[in-house]
């Protein structure tokens, strides 16, 4: 285990996290990563680094994992989040590493999963 890392009692009391699938949808799945319940994910100056605060403390990120959070805001698909990554980064073949990770950050709670957002249908 990640020390520093909350561990699931240090989730919020009532927080929403999705179970029914544990393990991260492949790349080309339609459901999108958001910073969990009780977290927020802020560059911070003095450490020089993106960093996950949450109520108990605070998790320092390194890059890679701060450029990934960084990302996981609800808008990204997670096959568009590697698609932007690979593009930001001029790198192919990233899609094992970012969902590895992903997976410890859901693991962690660090992140949850959302399907897709809905457009109002026009009547």
């Amino acid at each position: 285990m990640n020390p520093g890392a909350p561990s699931h009692r240090n989730a919020p009391q009532g927080a929403k996290v999705v179970t029914q699938n544990l393990g991260v949808p492949n790349p080309d799945s339609e459901q999108y990563p958001c910073i969990g319940p009780g977290f927020r994910l802020q560059w911070e100056s003095a450490q020089n680094c993106h960093v996950l605060l949450y109520p108990e403390g605070m998790v320092k990120l390194n890059q890679s994992a701060g450029e990934i959070l960084k990302r996981c805001d609800g808008s990204h698909s997670l096959s568009a989040l590697i698609a932007a990554l690979e593009q930001a980064f001029q790198a192919q073949g990233l899609a094992s590493e970012v969902t590895d990770f992903l997976r410890q950050a859901q693991q962690q709670r660090w992140i949850v999963w959302r399907p897709a957002p809905t457009t109002p249908s026009v009547p």
